[in-house]
């Protein structure tokens, strides 16, 4: 009886696994250097977003000065000259709630060792009527009014106005997604131009945000600005 020898023998087929399994180490290794190459590959990016909004707070102090040689006298008329600002502001839609009067500053002449001794008054008086308010159109308006106190014997002076913008955390979620969007709108730029295509985000920073005055002579008008700092993985 003739032996069936045409079954392949058991070294044959391991030569095959092995080679097998080595063409794949070989593609799985190949893949690994090309995704470590492009991991290699990378861009860095910034994004812009600025908006212009307007002030909804403002704290306006309305300073004046008295003097002379009597205290009483002195009290009685800035208690008088405080009446006659309270009721000018009440009475142009300023809430008494956003009114506060300060104590006067209390300067004495004779009280002075470094002081000259020819002064025209012992006392002087400095007095500060603050308005602090989100009403800031009003205020806006009574700052071009505010010479109607002269008329009423007020020697008023105005120290610096604030105006300051509040509700960052309002227009702070769609500034940040307006600057992710530059960022990666300038990383498809570079991409197109280096024949590459933008990958996954490596890393991404968010810049603080910043209000400063749009401009000197119009100090109500707030510029809102932040950068986004993003890295994106270059690929072929």
């Amino acid at each position: 009886m003739i032996k069936n020898n045409m079954k392949p023998s058991i070294p044959l087929i391991s030569s095959a696994i092995l080679a097998l399994g080595l063409l794949s180490v070989g593609a799985f290794i190949k893949a690994g250097i090309d995704n470590f190459s492009n991991r290699d590959r990378q861009v860095s990016v910034r994004g812009l977003s600025e908006r212009t909004v307007e002030a909804d707070y403002v704290t306006w102090p309305i300073q004046y000065r008295v003097a002379g040689d009597n205290l009483l006298s002195l009290y009685d008329q800035v208690t008088s000259n405080n009446a006659t600002i309270v009721s000018f502001l009440t009475g142009n839609g300023i809430a008494k709630e956003d009114i506060s009067i300060n104590p006067p500053d209390t300067y004495n002449a004779s009280a002075n060792q470094y002081g000259s001794s020819n002064f025209q008054y012992k006392y002087a008086l400095d007095c500060t009527v603050t308005v602090a308010t989100e009403n800031v159109t009003k205020v806006r308006e009574l700052l071009n009014r505010q010479s109607e106190l002269l008329k009423e014997g007020i020697p008023y002076s105005n120290s610096y106005i604030n105006y300051e913008y509040r509700n960052l955390n309002e227009i702070k979620p769609e500034m940040i997604a307006d600057a992710t969007k530059a960022a990666r709108e300038a990383a498809q730029k570079f991409a197109a131009d280096s024949d590459s295509k933008i990958g996954k985000m490596k890393t991404a920073t968010q810049g603080q945000f910043s209000i400063d005055d749009l401009s000197s002579s119009t100090p109500y008008l707030k510029k809102v600005r932040v950068v986004s700092y993003i890295v994106y993985y270059l690929e072929d």
